[in-house]
């Protein structure tokens, strides 16, 4: 059996930049546009919210759908509607219509929902020992985003004869052609097999069972992502009451950015050599120090630091459990609707994760917030080495 990952795999690893691109240019557009749209100021957040509402609506079904007609087509159809958030966020910050613009962040929500399979593609039909490399290899396309999301939205932020950031939304549209042409590349006979095992499966009414390693595996991945979103915003919202300059806040989420995604070069191998029991229970316990040492910080190197082992902890959780998600399934049938309820999950705590911030702050205080993100990490920490067989 080869060790070396098939060229399909850096094709989902440019999708995956294409989509995180777009997720990249969302965070640093949607409060800025939606305050100057929105009729109220309470409302300017309410387009970004709509992104993750329906990416969490559309991550099952956009499952369901893959597993009828195949990766293939389903990721092909998946760019329509970031052709249309392109269209429509165009339009909108042009006319300044706000109801448009939250139209537009919906559909990104439903774009992101399809691409964020990328890194479970990779793995079909993969020997159980390259899935975890494989998956680590896709995620490790944040890093290209963080680049590139930034460099394009300052470059097309303000050109003379269009309204601010408008162009930033039109360049969804080439993003989306690039994504396509990508998934018109890929392979076949590869998605369409698995797709086919799903539909049989379905029909004779086989589904995959909840055992205790896939129970594990959507814990790990949802808290973990839930944990990071929470902890990401507050911290931001903690350095200002800290009196910190904007621009060192800036650095100190660029810095977590970049300990999420470039790690993922790297997490494959570690996950060969270690095993994904033990990564997952040092991406639980870097989350618990990363709260344990949000209730003593004064200080923005500090909160840097912290922020820096919530990102690695993020990309140990997020990519350990995909990869123990698909050595459980192991290419059965019904895999990629677990997959869709892999995802849903995560999307429901991270959804979790960007509304509560400013609630928990305001009554249990920054303390009280780590405190509970804490003892949940432990929580799952303890059932991770308890229930989990050494794999």
């Amino acid at each position: 059996m080869t060790s070396t990952l098939p060229r399909r795999t850096y094709l989902y690893f440019t999708a995956q930049s294409i989509n995180l691109t777009t997720a990249v240019m969302s965070v640093t557009m949607a409060a800025v546009v939606g305050s100057a749209l929105a009729p109220a100021a309470r409302l300017s957040t309410v387009p970004y919210g709509f992104q993750f509402l329906f990416l969490m609506l559309a991550t099952y079904p956009a499952s369901r759908l893959m597993s009828r007609i195949g990766r293939k087509k389903a990721f092909m159809l998946g760019n329509l509607p970031l052709v249309i958030s392109g269209l429509s966020g165009f339009w909108a910050v042009e006319h300044g219509h706000f109801s448009m613009l939250v139209v537009s962040h919906a559909a990104l929500g439903v774009y992101i929902a399809f691409a964020n399979f990328n890194r479970f593609a990779a793995t079909d039909n993969l020997d159980r020992t390259l899935k975890p490399k494989a998956i680590s290899r896709v995620v490790a396309g944040g890093v290209i985003a963080a680049v590139v999301g930034p460099a394009l939205t300052e470059l097309l932020r303000d050109v003379g004869g269009y309204a601010l950031f408008s162009l930033c939304y039109a360049s969804f549209i080439g993003l989306a052609a690039l994504s396509l042409l990508i998934a018109v590349c890929l392979p076949d006979d590869l998605v369409l097999s698995t797709a086919h095992g799903e539909r049989e499966a379905s029909a004779q009414g086989h589904q995959p069972s909840m055992t205790s390693s896939i129970m594990i595996a959507m814990s790990v991945a949802a808290l973990g992502y839930g944990v990071m979103n929470l902890l990401m915003i507050q911290a931001s919202m903690h350095m200002k009451h800290m009196h910190e300059d904007f621009s060192d806040i800036r650095l100190a989420i660029q810095w977590h950015v970049i300990a999420m995604f470039a790690p993922s070069f790297f997490t494959g191998a570690i996950i060969q050599k270690l095993g994904i029991k033990t990564t997952i229970c040092a991406g639980l316990i870097m989350l618990i120090g990363c709260a344990a040492t949000n209730m003593e910080a004064n200080s923005h190197a500090v909160m840097t630091f912290s922020l820096v082992v919530l990102g690695l902890g993020w990309n140990l959780t997020y990519v350990g459990g995909g990869a123990l998600l698909a050595q459980a399934m192991q290419n059965t049938p019904g895999a990629i609707r677990m997959q869709g309820k892999n995802d849903l999950a995560i999307a429901v705590f991270a959804t979790l994760g960007a509304f509560t911030p400013s609630l928990l702050l305001g009554t249990l205080g920054w303390a009280g917030t780590n405190a509970i993100c804490m003892t949940l990490c432990i929580i799952l920490l303890a059932a991770t080495a308890g229930l989990l067989k050494r794999v």
